[in-house]
């Protein structure tokens, strides 16, 4: 691989869909909120600013992903697709100089997303969600690097949750609305669990050689069958949550098509119980995630049409 193949392959763009889930989601509630908006959403700056950072940082974690498991000797068995710094095909240098470069970038859109939602008028949201900007991109960096990276310690899942989920739609709600609405943690946890299935889904398929890499996921700490019960609850609460918030809001009709998505999660829970080989189950980590972009595409297109 020579050129920009090899930054493409870094930068994961398959993981891109499940990443701006929850703003994707967030956005569209928080535009639906503003019941004086005369414009759709897709022409408004907040939207593409939100997608743009999200992407970034998403970026920014699969680089600092690649560079902290290559340079451990994690990713050199690894069932999955093929690592860059694990394969030599960049250097770790080099990639520690696209995730500042990309760090820099990312902080950068935020700073304009930050500015755009808030302006001069509330200088302390400014504030709060300029260091949450910064969290993030701490967060993105040391889920595999360092010798306090939280991905080899069991942490990734309530990392995941907690920024894929939490922040990712109630953050995306605030910044179009600057007020909180409680009904908006039941899409936020169906977009934290479902994220989480799919990080779960990675950790059963390198069990084996996490195993011998010393990282110590929840699925090495606690087991396969474990790890198959997890992920089973994982989809099942966030499958409830999506059900639960539209049952709240009184949709009727169409607006239940979202509950679409929810078909080849159900195969994906009978295909994991019955999985003998984990190299089988990289096919199902697309499955999962882009059921989560399709869940949140199908909810914003029902409270959009409201």
């Amino acid at each position: 691989m020579s050129g920009i193949r090899p930054w493409l392959a870094a930068a994961r763009l398959r993981t891109l869909p499940l990443s701006i889930s929850g703003v994707v989601l967030g956005c569209a509630l928080g535009h639906k909120a503003l019941v004086a908006a005369d414009f759709p959403l897709l022409n408004h700056p907040i939207f593409w600013l939100a997608l743009a950072t999200t992407i970034g940082f998403q970026v920014l974690s699969n680089f600092a992903n690649d560079y902290g498991d290559g340079i451990r000797g994690t990713d050199n068995q690894r069932k999955g697709e093929l690592r860059m710094v694990a394969s030599g095909a960049i250097s770790p240098r080099a990639m520690k100089r696209a995730m500042i470069f990309t760090a820099v970038l990312t902080l950068f859109l935020a700073s304009l997303l930050i500015f755009t939602a808030f302006g001069n008028e509330h200088f302390l949201w400014a504030f709060v969600f300029f260091n949450l900007g910064i969290a993030s991109v701490i967060a993105a960096i040391k889920y595999t690097v360092g010798k306090g990276a939280y991905g080899y310690s069991g942490f990734g899942d309530l990392f995941v949750f907690l920024f894929f989920g939490l922040l990712s739609v109630m953050g995306s709600y605030f910044l179009f609305t600057i007020s909180w609405n409680t009904q908006i943690i039941l899409p936020a946890i169906s977009i934290g669990c479902f994220s989480m299935a799919v990080l779960n889904l990675n950790n059963l398929r390198d069990r084996e050689t996490d195993v011998l890499a010393g990282k110590n996921t929840l699925v090495v700490a606690k087991g396969v069958k474990w790890g198959i019960r997890y992920h089973s609850l994982l989809l099942l609460v966030g499958m409830l949550s999506g059900v639960a918030y539209m049952w709240l809001i009184g949709a009727t009709g169409i607006q239940w098509l979202f509950v679409l998505s929810y078909i080849p999660l159900l195969f994906n829970i009978k295909t994991v119980i019955r999985h003998k080989d984990p190299a089988a189950l990289d096919g199902e980590l697309k499955k999962v995630a882009l059921s989560t972009f399709a869940f949140a595409l199908l909810m914003s297109i029902a409270v959009q049409a409201w």
